[in-house]
């Protein structure tokens, strides 16, 4: 994916204009829906994903970022998107830098009564951290805590319902998600990796994990940015020399400098494998897409190392 420079003020002028045309949910009070049920947006189709299954029948959640060849660093808004999040009774967004036109939008068209749940803010982070916590699993369980929590303050009668659908999801749900996560652990802690962005460090670290790569290289590739001479060398020595058991890297970003890597690693007979920064194929939920990941990446370090 290409970086490019966001240009939304032009937008939020068209947005503001449109709602109030429409006689839409600016500021004051959020809009809700003849259905009854809670009208959630999510910048992101990985919180989207989370979201919907935690409320059920009882919320209707809609996800901006959907396609998987959408850069969400760079994504321009859409007017449909304005409207939408000025109508939401809770929108989500990710923060941190990484999805700055969500919150632009939502500032232009204020309520008193929306839930506003920003994962940065609830994490303690801020622009410069890693952006990425949907690819951790302790992030993960953070949000999901504070979605419920924002579901039972704007629906208190249904409570119960929203505490029932966390367990379903936690036990259930999550269940195989968790299981890789313990056995790749287990099986591959220490294990040396290398990867091509700052995606999968959280991840790498949850996984107990040997991350070799320079933190910078990673985050330079993840933003759009110029990579050093040094992290260059540094990276491709580490294929060449077989420093590392396995290369991970974002299908979905693969620069010069990756693909670089890619074939220094294919080279050395390095296994490789692959992830992506949104759910891939978009209609899989959120455990489905980060499963399957798991089992590829459990058979890439099952052959690296035969265990």
């Amino acid at each position: 994916m290409v970086r490019v420079p966001l240009r939304v003020v032009p937008l939020l002028v068209c947005c503001a204009v449109l709602i109030s045309a429409c006689g839409g949910a600016a500021a004051g009070s959020a809009g809700g829906s003849s259905s009854g049920k809670l009208q959630v947006v999510a910048a992101e189709n990985f919180w989207g994903s989370i979201a919907t299954q935690l409320g059920g029948s009882k919320v209707a959640v809609q996800s901006i970022i959907v396609n998987p060849n959408t850069d969400p660093h760079s994504y321009e808004p859409t007017a449909s998107d304005g409207v939408a999040l000025a109508k939401s009774q809770m929108a989500i967004v990710n923060g941190i830098g990484y999805d700055a036109w969500a919150s632009k939008l939502i500032a232009a068209n204020p309520s008193t009564s929306r839930k506003v749940l920003n994962v940065g803010d609830l994490l303690g982070l801020v622009e410069g951290d890693n952006p990425h916590q949907w690819y951790s699993p302790s992030s993960v369980r953070r949000v999901i805590d504070q979605i419920v929590a924002d579901y039972k303050q704007l629906d208190p009668k249904d409570g119960a319902y929203f505490d029932q659908q966390r367990t379903r999801f936690e036990t259930q749900g999550l269940a195989e998600y968790d299981n890789m996560i313990a056995t790749i652990r287990a099986r591959y802690a220490g294990v040396p990796v290398g990867y091509s962005e700052s995606i999968f460090q959280p991840l790498g670290q949850a996984l107990g994990l040997k991350l070799l790569t320079p933190y910078s290289f990673a985050k330079a590739i993840a933003e759009g940015t110029d990579v050093s001479a040094a992290d260059k060398q540094t990276v491709d020595t580490q294929a060449q020399r077989h420093l590392i058991s396995v290369w991970v890297y974002n299908s979905q970003n693969a620069t010069p400098d990756v693909q670089r890597v890619n074939q220094l690693a294919r080279a050395a007979r390095i296994p490789i494998t692959t992830i992506t920064e949104t759910l891939s194929p978009a209609s899989a939920t959120f455990e489905q897409w980060q499963v399957a990941e798991l089992q590829n990446l459990q058979q890439a370090l099952h052959q690296a190392t035969g265990r």
